[in-house]
């Protein structure tokens, strides 16, 4: 307080005098109210932002954890994706070969299913072009040793194949005549 207010309240002014020095005197350690008020907000404004700092760190590392696994599980589907491209590509691959077999096989052998079967697919190689490379050594190879899965291919400059009988032939080189019947037949052959 200061004099004037100590002689408002009914002090003399020698009294006034000496109160307003003790007052003066006490006060020297105090902020004044204003000061105090702008520290106070100053500091209000300064745990607002440490704890919205904390809230952002602790958000990042939310954020980063959360980025961490987001970049494992696009890791881990990149990978997938690369294992299933290689797998499509190796079942193409595989298709691919199987058609080209078939293709090699159709009406040269009696079963293509054991035949196919018996074709180390691991040592062939599909070409450009679309021809398998190592095939016909394989069916070489398989025909000198089972032979009777192949059907025999016919000779195109004799007529026909080795001989033999064969379904729907030639029929009977000497057939008897139109007029002659079952009874004369008989006859005929127990006469020779």
């Amino acid at each position: 307080m200061n004099k004037e207010q100590f002689i408002a309240l009914g002090f003399t002014e020698e009294q006034a005098d000496k109160a307003a020095a003790a007052s003066q005197e006490e006060l020297k350690g105090f902020v004044p109210k204003t000061r105090f008020d702008e520290v106070n907000e100053a500091k209000k404004t300064a745990e607002k932002d440490v704890a919205d700092r904390d809230k952002q760190i602790d958000d990042l590392g939310k954020t980063a954890g959360l980025s961490e696994d987001l970049k494992k599980q696009i890791e881990t589907l990149k990978t997938e994706n690369q294992t299933a491209k290689a797998q499509y590509e190796s079942d193409l691959q595989e298709v691919k070969i199987s058609n080209a077999i078939s293709a090699a096989l159709a009406g040269k052998v009696h079963n293509e299913k054991v035949v196919t079967g018996l074709i180390d697919k691991t040592k062939l190689v599909l070409g450009d072009d679309g021809k398998i490379v190592g095939l016909d050594e394989q069916l070489t190879g398989l025909k000198t040793s089972d032979a009777y899965l192949f059907k025999e291919e016919e000779n195109k400059e004799t007529g026909g194949g080795s001989g033999g009988f064969k379904l729907g032939g030639g029929g009977n080189p000497n057939p008897p005549g139109a007029a002659v019947s079952l009874k004369d037949a008989i006859s005929s052959h127990f006469q020779k």
